[in-house]
């Protein structure tokens, strides 16, 4: 039983009531129902939010640039406030702005689909970010991932990206194999691990946070508890807004390292 679950069927639980225990947040509230099953496959609650995550920033820009004008009116200038933030403050000092302009629609849609998918955390009824299971950012790095080798082979030729790949230089005498097989292993494996963790990492740990302190409110809220739930709800509050600011650097940071994993491909070797 999730502590979702447990909050929903159990309202009469609380600190200091026989055989009440608090059963606190852990794996479980990570895992959930299918919805529904087609064919054997299975749609659950995190990946209706990625599907409405993807409708909404679709529907956003769309509505923001579907009929863009001259003099641009509210909702075309937030859409450029935000695909601007992402070209200037991301792309661009990447990659320059040559190389960089033909990636910006990519990584705008990188940048506002994991910020979507972060969000839902503090959306009522959702109260899930989507990023929090791993599947969801193991694919968004293997995309980047797949993106950067094929440019590295493709701007360097075979022999070129190799060597970028490996690292390969001569003069490093008998070192060479060493340090090849360390930079295959960062390449191939480590990079595309650690920028996948990095962000389901941080997801899990705040969402695994504002649950302990939301469920731990209600379950003390009982006698002298009352006062302990007063500082649970308050560190729920203060856990939520510092939660906000996470969403949105977790966000910056997974499109930052993407920038700079392509800017690795278009870079000569050295």
């Amino acid at each position: 039983m999730s502590a979702e679950t447990m909050l929903a069927l159990d309202t009469e639980c609380h600190l200091f009531i026989p055989g009440c225990g608090f059963e606190a947040p852990g794996l479980h509230s990570f895992v959930f129902e299918p919805l529904f099953t087609i064919g054997g496959y299975e749609f659950n609650k995190p990946m209706l939010l990625a599907l409405l995550s993807t409708v909404i920033i679709v529907a956003f820009f769309w509505a923001a640039f579907g009929r863009a004008k001259v003099v641009p009116g509210k909702l075309q200038m937030i859409g450029e406030a935000g695909y601007d933030f992402v070209r200037r403050g991301l792309v661009y000092d990447a990659l320059g702005k040559k190389e960089g302009e033909k990636f910006v629609p990519f990584m705008v849609a990188l940048f506002f689909f994991v910020w979507i998918m972060n969000l839902w955390s503090i959306i009522p009824v959702a109260q899930f970010p989507v990023t929090s299971v791993i599947a969801f950012p193991m694919g968004l790095a293997l995309v980047v991932y797949i993106t950067w080798l094929v440019l590295t082979f493709k701007r360097q030729g075979f022999v070129g990206g190799l060597k970028n790949l490996t690292g390969y230089d001569k003069s490093l005498g008998w070192v060479l194999p060493l340090i090849m097989f360390l930079e295959l292993l960062q390449h191939l494996i480590i990079r595309p691990f650690t920028h996948a963790v990095r962000l389901f990492a941080n997801m899990f740990a705040g969402h695994m946070l504002i649950l302990m302190f939301t469920v731990a409110s209600w379950y003390l809220l009982n006698g002298i508890g009352i006062a302990y739930a007063g500082v649970s709800f308050l560190m729920t509050i203060v856990m939520t807004a510092f939660e906000l600011f996470i969403q949105a650097i977790q966000a910056y940071i997974f499109v930052l390292l993407a920038c700079n994993y392509i800017q690795g491909a278009l870079a000569e070797h050295h």
